[in-house]
C-alpha cells in the first residue's frame, strides 16, 4: 500500500508514573521562561546556535505529514536495492518490478547499486526523487511540477515497506523532539476507489444512490485496512524494539492517522474513497480523521472542488463524529485563473465542515478574506502552516505568506512538515523559518508548540482552560507537569483524556528543556 500511517507506540499511561519536579505553567510569574526568552534573543541571529536550540525545543505535534512523502530519497534507493529494483538513469524513476535475474538489468534501467556507485549519477537520481538542487530544464520547468512528479518515480520503492516508512517517520519526529504526529495514509485506497467506478455523481441525489450501492462492501474493506495497519504497526514495533530495554527513540512518539483520499479521480471514485474513509475512522480509533490530497490546481480538482465539499457535507451527516482536516487554498496567483482563488478555504470550512485547514495560502484572495478570517477565529479552525512546502511548490514565502495574517486575526496556527523527505526539510526547519522570517519570540514558539497538540484529533478533554494566554485547567492548576497524581481531579483528567496526557508530557518536556537551557546544556552560555 502506498500508505502514510498512525498510532501511539509509547505507553501513555507511563506518563502517570513519572515524577518530574517543575513549576506549573501560567500559575505564577514565568521567571524561567523569561530567562530562556532572554537567552533565545541572544542567539536568534546565530544560525548554528539557533538550529541547535530549536532542534532540542519540544514540539507538540506535526499535524500535516504525508507518510509516503516523508522518506528521504537515499532510504528509498536503499530499499529499492534490497528489493532488486532498478533505476532509469535518465529520469531517476525506480522500476515497479524486479529488474535483476542473474544480475541482468532491465532495459533502460540500471541496478540501484550501479547507479549509486557513480557519484554524479547518484546525485542526479536523488535530485530527481526530491526537490534538492532543482534546476529548471526544458523538460522539467517548474519546482511545482517537479515535486508532484517525484511520487510516481519513487512509489515502487515503497511497496512492502510500510513498516520501514513508519519507522523512518517516527524516528525523525523524535529527532525533532515531537510529542505527537498525525500521518496521512491510504490503506485499501485503490479498492475503495473501485467501489465507485460505475457511479455517476453530479449532485446529492447521486451521492445517496452511490452510498446505497457502496455501503454493503465497506465493512470488508475496513477489515482489510485494519489488518494492513496492524501489520504495519507490528512490523515497526519489531524493527524499533518497542517495549524492550533496546527500544528506539521513535517508540516515544505518539501517532495517529488521517485517512487520505485522492481528489484527481472521477467523482464516483472520489466519493467511494471518502465513504470508505468515514467508515474506517468510525470503526478504528487509530484513524482520527480524513483528508483529501492531490494537487489542488489539477484541472479535475478545480472542476470538482465544490462537488467534493458537498460529498464531505453529505457523508458527515451519516458519520457526524468523524473529523476533517482538509487541504484548501494550496494555490497562488498565476497558478490558476483568478476565479479559482475565491472560495476554496470558505467551502472547506462552511460546506465540508473542516476543523483544520492545510496550507490556506490564498486566504487573502478569497472573497471577503477578513470576514473569513473572523469566522475561522470564531470557530477555532486551525491552519496547518507548511512554510518550506509553500516556498518550494508555490513560490510563496516571507511577507507574501499569510502566516502572520492568520496570527494577527486570532486564527490558530501550527507548524508542520507536509512532505519532509521530498522537500529535504524537518519540523525544526519550519521553526527556524518561523523565527528568522517573522521575528517570533520564544513565547510565540512555545505557544505554537502547544497549539499543535491542542488541535490534534486525539480524543479527550484539554489540559488547558484557555489558550489566550495558555492557562492550565483548574483540575491540574496546583500540580507539577510530569508528576503522577494518584487521586483527585487532575488524576481523573489525565486518566480519562489521552489529549491531556500528551499535553502533560509536553509541559514536562518544556520544563526540562528550559532548565537545560539555563544550565548551558543546550547552547553554551
Amino acid at each position: 500500500m502506498t500508505f502514510r500511517f498512525v498510532y501511539t507506540f509509547s505507553v501513555l499511561s507511563a506518563l502517570l508514573l513519572s515524577g518530574v519536579a517543575h513549576a506549573a505553567p501560567e500559575t505564577a510569574p514565568d521567571r524561567t521562561g523569561e530567562a530562556v526568552s532572554r537567552r533565545f534573543e541572544a542567539i536568534r541571529h546565530d544560525p548554528a546556535a539557533l538550529s541547535v536550540f530549536l532542534r532540542a525545543f519540544p514540539k507538540g505535534a506535526d499535524l500535516h505529514n504525508h507518510l509516503v512523502g516523508a522518506i528521504p530519497a537515499e532510504h528509498l534507493l536503499e530499499w529499492a536495492d534490497q528489493d532488486q529494483r532498478c533505476v532509469n538513469p535518465d529520469t531517476g524513476a525506480i522500476t515497479a518490478t524486479r529488474c535483476r535475474f542473474g544480475f541482468h538489468p532491465a532495459r533502460d534501467a540500471d541496478p540501484v547499486q550501479t547507479v549509486m556507485a557513480d557519484p554524479k549519477l547518484a546525485a542526479r537520481t536523488i535530485d530527481a526523487l526530491s526537490t534538492r538542487d532543482f534546476v529548471p530544464t526544458a523538460d522539467d520547468r517548474s519546482l511545482h511540477d517537479h515535486f508532484f512528479a517525484t511520487f510516481d518515480k519513487f512509489l515502487p520503492a515503497t511497496v512492502g515497506r510500510d513498516a520501514d516508512m513508519l519507522v523512518d517517520a517516527l524516528t525523525q519526529a523524535r529527532r525533532d523532539h515531537v510529542t505527537y504526529v498525525e500521518l496521512m495514509v491510504s490503506p485499501q485506497l485503490l479498492e475503495a476507489a473501485r467501489l465507485g467506478a460505475s457511479s455517476t455523481i453530479r449532485d446529492e441525489a447521486g451521492m445517496t444512490v452511490a452510498l446505497g450501492r457502496i455501503t454493503p462492501h465497506l465493512s470488508h474493506l475496513v477489515k482489510l485496512a485494519r489488518e494492513e495497519t496492524d501489520r504495519m504497526e507490528h512490523g515497526a514495533r519489531q524493527k524499533m524494539q518497542c517495549g524492550t530495554p533496546q527500544a528506539s527513540p521513535g517508540c516515544q512518539v505518539a501517532v495517529r492517522y488521517l485517512w487520505q483520499s485522492v481528489r484527481i479521480m472521477p467523482p464516483g471514485m472520489v466519493f467511494s474513497q471518502l465513504a470508505f474513509g468515514y467508515a474506517l475512522a468510525q470503526a478504528d480509533a487509530r484513524f482520527v480523521g480524513l483528508n483529501i490530497v492531490g494537487a489542488e490546481d489539477n484541472p479535475i480538482a478545480m472542476r470538482d472542488y465544490a462537488l467534493h465539499m458537498d460529498m464531505f457535507h453529505v457523508l458527515s451527516e451519516r458519520w457526524p463524529h468523524v473529523k476533517l482536516s482538509l487541504h484548501a487554498g494550496e494555490l497562488s496567483e498565476g497558478l490558476v485563473p483568478p476565479e479559482g482563488l475565491l472560495s476554496h478555504i470558505r467551502q472547506a470550512v462552511d460546506v465540508a465542515g473542516a476543523r483544520r485547514i492545510g496550507h490556506g495560502v490564498d486566504i487573502m484572495q478569497e472573497t471577503d478574506p477578513y470576514g473569513l478570517l473572523t469566522e475561522m477565529a470564531k470557530r477555532n479552525v486551525l491552519v496547518e502552516i507548511n512554510l518550506t512546502s509553500n516556498e518550494q511548490i508555490l513560490g510563496v514565502k516571507g511577507a507574501d505568506h499569510p502566516f502572520p495574517v492568520f496570527r494577527a486575526h486570532g486564527v490558530p496556527v501550527a507548524l508542520s512538515t507536509d512532505d519532509e523527505g521530498v522537500l529535504r526539510s524537518t519540523l525544526t526547519d519550519e521553526y527556524i523559518h518561523a523565527t528568522t522570517r517573522y521575528g517570533l519570540s520564544y513565547t510565540d514558539l512555545r505557544d505554537l508548540s502547544r497549539m499543535g497538540l491542542e488541535h490534534a484529533f486525539v480524543p479527550g478533554d484539554s489540559l488547558w482552560a484557555s489558550v489566550s494566554p495558555f492557562t492550565i485547567a483548574d483540575a491540574c492548576i496546583d500540580r507539577v507537569p510530569g508528576d503522577a497524581p494518584t487521586d483527585g481531579a487532575c488524576h481523573d483528567l489525565l486518566s480519562h483524556s489521552e489529549k491531556a496526557r500528551l499535553q502533560w508530557k509536553l509541559e514536562a518536556d518544556l520544563a526540562r528543556f528550559e532548565e537545560a537551557v539555563m544550565k548551558g546544556e543546550v547552547v553554551p552560555q
